[in-house]
């Protein structure tokens, strides 16, 4: 087992690493402003900090994230 995690290494780094870029940049952009294109401050909170995984910050950025 350790074989093959040591395989992967190569290609789950690089993805653990945007995964938390992600979450940091949306979680930092959600806390900062105060208008949204839809919903509200508390329900992106849920959904960036409970859909970690890729899934929750890329709603945000292109449900939530208000154009200026």
């Amino acid at each position: 087992m350790p074989e093959q995690l040591a395989d992967l290494l190569p290609f789950l780094i690089p993805l653990i690493l945007i995964e938390y870029a992600l979450f940091g940049y949306s979680l930092y952009h959600v806390l900062s402003h105060k208008t949204y294109k839809r919903g509200s401050r508390k329900l992106w909170l849920i959904v960036v900090i409970a859909g970690m995984q890729f899934i929750g910050p890329i709603l945000y950025l292109i449900l939530g994230k208000e154009e200026y």
